[in-house]
């Protein structure tokens, strides 16, 4: 590696980064030469069920000629061949290779099952071999889980030599991808599409090694409370879908699932059941986006328990709901080391429904979509932000080649302090994210009155130090901010101290209240489907001394049926 390289890798993370890559190195060699040597499988004996919802228009797509995929299109022609071209971007074609569209192309019946084989068929030619892009682990992961899925259905109209091929191919890659060492991260989701590929296929050595791998892996994928260690609620969501569909291919089988896989199901139901908010989407936090209703459903219809109380606290968030409101907050650190390549330097981060709907809301930014790493910043959440200090912030340059864009420099939340009474829920919570670098602790309190139905903020810039020096008596610039749904409009008042916010199929709304020095409204991005879309933010600015501090109080409570509003400014 050359030496100006190095040079630019953060301190910490050197050894680490070629520590790490010469692992991988051997670890690719050894799988892509271990792959054709995989022990054959005799056939398919299971059928495993993917709950997530299929999407049957795009499989219509499919089969007219073209793929859609995270909003690009390749047009390919009425049996054309999409492996002979250059794909519209990178991650189309990780949504290409996947093979995550083979549902949707089955859930169109026989056509789609031929067509689907013959792309399955058509891609072997032309890929494979184990080498190049095709047969990284982000890519081999989920076209295992994906074809095991779609096995039988492929080889139900195959000739005998196809179907044999089929088979063979698979148990190929699942050794491939057990052979892969990757660390511990989605080490629970690479054993999970080996197992459900192994539960597919006949024969018990594929499955065997695939279950016992995922009994070590899943303690340290899921928390003891359910929530994934990387603290997104759309990771722990998938991972719920694919031991989902392995626990049904283990029945099946007339297997009983591992006691380790028994408690990681049951834990992700209660996270799912807790991140599901009131209009069936998920919290977006942590590098996960909100999904649609139904495909939320899809796994909620699973939770045997889902009638049951909802907890108050799960994996270092918090919810808090009343007749009109529901809150969650981000009260606990990002993810570390490993497992950060998705986490978000936004501590203290909110998220409120309305009458049930997203109201206030963070970028909702989905770790495959091709953004900006700005968007894992403090500025891409609703909560405070101060100057231009970033509270962690993603590795670039080689390091993150390497080592992926793991989150550096992240806050640590010192207060997560909570209290629930009969008419309120009170939280209080602190983080230490700029008190190196300014000696200033952030602190937000939350007051959700539950007969006013009104959210109380507080948000304060605590000096660590007593002042006396001259560098104590600087201001510094913060803001506070209020991201809001792409389908919520605002209006300031003519008093510049309240904002009227309305979602397009509202009645009065809501009004944000506040005592800061100055309320402006600024452009701002929210991400769906993995496709950015227009929203808007309200921001509270303020200057805070860094000898004094600062404190801005603000409120969240529904609008009467008169607002003296006027446009915001250009």
């Amino acid at each position: 590696m050359p030496g100006p390289v190095m040079d630019r890798i953060p301190g910490g993370y050197r050894a680490m980064a070629v520590a790490v890559a010469a692992r991988r190195t051997l670890s690719g060699a050894a799988s892509t030469m271990l792959a054709p040597f995989a022990p054959r499988a005799t056939g398919v004996a299971a059928t495993p069920h993917d709950l997530r919802p299929a999407d049957p228009e795009n499989g219509r797509r499919i089969l007219a000629g073209a793929f859609v995929l995270n909003g690009e299109t390749l047009a390919h022609g009425v049996r054309g061949d999409p492996w002979d071209r250059a794909s519209p971007s990178r991650g189309f074609a990780l949504g290409l290779h996947r093979f995550g569209w083979m549902g949707d192309l089955l859930a169109q019946g026989e056509p789609g099952a031929r067509e689907g084989l013959r792309l399955a068929l058509g891609w072997r030619r032309v890929f494979g071999r184990a080498t190049g892009f095709s047969w990284t682990v982000e890519v081999l992961e989920r076209r295992v889980y994906n074809l095991a899925c779609a096995a039988k259905a492929l080889s139900a109209g195959a000739s005998d030599a196809e179907a044999a091929q089929i088979a063979r191919d698979l148990t190929r890659q699942a050794h491939a991808l057990l052979a892969a060492d990757r660390g511990p991260v989605r080490a629970a989701e690479r054993a999970a599409a080996a197992a459900v590929a192994g539960a597919a296929l006949a024969g018990e050595g594929l499955l065997k090694a695939a279950l016992q791998r995922l009994e070590r892996a899943l303690p340290q994928s899921v928390d003891p409370d359910g929530g994934h260690a990387t603290r997104s609620p759309q990771a722990a969501l998938e991972l719920f879908y694919d031991l989902l569909t392995l626990d049904d291919a283990l029945t099946q089988r007339g297997a009983a699932a591992p006691p380790e896989m028994s408690r990681a199901l049951e834990g992700l139901a209660g996270a799912v059941r807790f991140f599901t908010l009131a209009d069936g989407g998920l919290a977006a936090f942590q590098g996960g986006e909100t999904l649609s209703r139904a495909y939320v459903a899809g796994a909620r219809a699973q939770d045997l328990s889902g009638t049951g109380p909802t907890a108050a606290k799960c994996n270092g968030y918090h919810r808090l709901g009343a007749r009109g409101l529901q809150v969650v907050t981000d009260a606990a650190a990002p993810a570390a080391g490993a497992w950060s390549v998705a986490a978000c330097g936004q501590p203290l981060a909110v998220e409120i429904l309305a009458a049930g709907r997203r109201l206030i809301v963070g970028s909702g930014l989905s770790g495959e979509a091709q953004a900006a790493p700005a968007l894992r910043l403090a500025d891409a959440a609703s909560t405070l932000t101060l100057g231009d200090q970033p509270c962690g912030q993603p590795l670039d340059g080689y390091a993150a080649q390497v080592l992926g864009p793991r989150l550096r420099d992240a806050p640590e939340v010192t207060l997560a302090r909570r209290q629930d009474a009969p008419g309120a829920h009170f939280l209080e919570m602190a983080h230490d994210g700029w008190a190196r670098r300014l000696g200033l602790r952030h602190e937000r309190r939350l007051y959700l009155d539950l007969q006013a139905d009104e959210l109380r903020g507080e948000d304060r810039l605590t000096p660590l130090k007593a002042g006396g020096s001259p560098e104590g008596r600087r201001f510094v610039p913060f803001a506070i901010r209020f991201h809001l749904h792409p389908q919520v409009s605002a209006l300031i008042a003519r008093d510049g101290k309240s904002v009227l916010l309305k979602a397009d199929d509202q009645g009065a709304g809501w009004t944000l209240r506040s005592d800061a020095q100055e309320t402006v409204l600024e452009p701002s991005t929210y991400y769906q489907n993995d496709r950015p879309r227009r929203s808007q933010q309200v921001v509270l600015r303020g200057q805070a001394r860094l000898d004094a501090g600062a404190r801005v109080r603000w409120k969240l409570s529904a609008a009467g049926s008169r607002v003296d509003a006027a446009p915001p400014p250009a």
